[in-house]
């Protein structure tokens, strides 16, 4: 491992690459990353990063976006296999259909959705920003909100919009259990729920503090005298330890499973192997079709825009 650790290093410096890291990327991905945050953090990095090559530890739309954002740097992955269900869940032609049957609607598309559903988008948004973005448009904008139907939902329910939700899911946070959250509750009458609002609307109602993976972190931070229910994926509980060490975390677990947490099969997927080869070889690489990512990369420029606009 620590061989491991040292001859990534070395390539690193060696190509002059950047590694970025999703929160809920395995420890050992996380603690090699150059720098490590939630979607909107990372395209943000890539947006002002000096390396020639960036590594993309998370899954492949946020590799898309980084080379949306960077179209003259190489932009890798450890593994391409590594997708997402949600993105998955709004396919382009299926979107571009949906778009065009309500012509005067403002189109608003989570970042985890492909470079192509993006060209398709006014502005993009992130868990961190979705809410100030949205408010940041007269109440009379008619809206789309593709593709996550819970984000969507609580965004909604917060706003008092009533946005139309494109009907699609993260595969995580669909499966946690209400059940069993209220009897880890029963078992921890002290501890507080942290959701992310991909959770279903009954999860939520469950929660304390409702955030992105960036703003639950943060709050545990800020009060780490608290015992934490966390329904999010679980690897933001390494992350959550490291700065809290005193501090409880629970997983949350799903509802078809007995294992203890909730992990994104597709994050799993990146190793300090593959991070290896990935650097050695430059490969897999991400490409994205030039006209597509024109029109992609302006609502993500928008969504940068507007974050650094309101202090996000």
């Amino acid at each position: 491992m620590k061989n491991l650790i040292e001859a990534i290093e070395q390539l690193k410096k060696e190509k002059n690459a950047v590694i970025l890291g999703h929160y809920y990327q395995k420890g050992e991905i996380q603690e090699i990353a150059d720098y490590v945050g939630d979607s909107l953090a990372l395209a943000q990095w890539a947006a002002k990063t000096e390396a020639d090559i960036i590594v993309m530890c998370g899954v492949h739309f946020m590799g898309e976006t980084a080379k949306v954002l960077c179209p003259q740097k190489k932009v890798l992955v450890p593994d391409m296999a590594a997708g997402c269900s949600l993105a998955d869940s709004c396919p382009a032609d299926k979107f571009a259909q949906f778009v065009k049957e309500h012509p005067d609607h403002t189109v608003i598309s989570y970042v985890n959705t492909t470079a192509a559903v993006k060209a398709l988008t006014d502005v993009v948004v992130t868990s961190t920003n979705a809410r100030q973005i949205v408010e940041s448009f007269d109440k009379d904008t008619k809206i789309i909100f593709g593709p996550d139907r819970n984000l969507g939902g609580y965004i909604n329910s917060v706003t008092g919009r009533n946005m139309l939700l494109w009907d699609g899911a993260c595969h995580v946070h669909e499966q946690f259990s209400v059940e069993k959250i209220v009897e880890m509750k029963r078992q921890h009458p002290e501890a507080l729920v942290l959701a992310h609002p991909e959770c279903k609307s009954a999860v939520l109602k469950l929660a304390d503090v409702v955030g992105s993976t960036a703003a639950l972190l943060k709050y545990a931070v800020a009060h780490p005298q608290n015992t934490y229910i966390v329904a999010t994926e679980s690897g933001i509980l390494h992350e959550m330890q490291k700065k809290c060490p005193q501090t409880t975390f629970l997983p949350a677990p799903p509802a078809d499973s007995t294992c203890a947490c909730n992990e994104c099969s597709y994050m799993r997927l990146n190793t300090l192997e593959k991070l290896y080869d990935c650097l050695k070889n430059e490969s897999p690489e991400i490409t994205v079709d030039p006209e597509v990512a024109e029109k992609a990369v302006r609502p993500i420029q928008r969504m940068l825009e507007i974050s650094a606009r309101l202090g996000l």
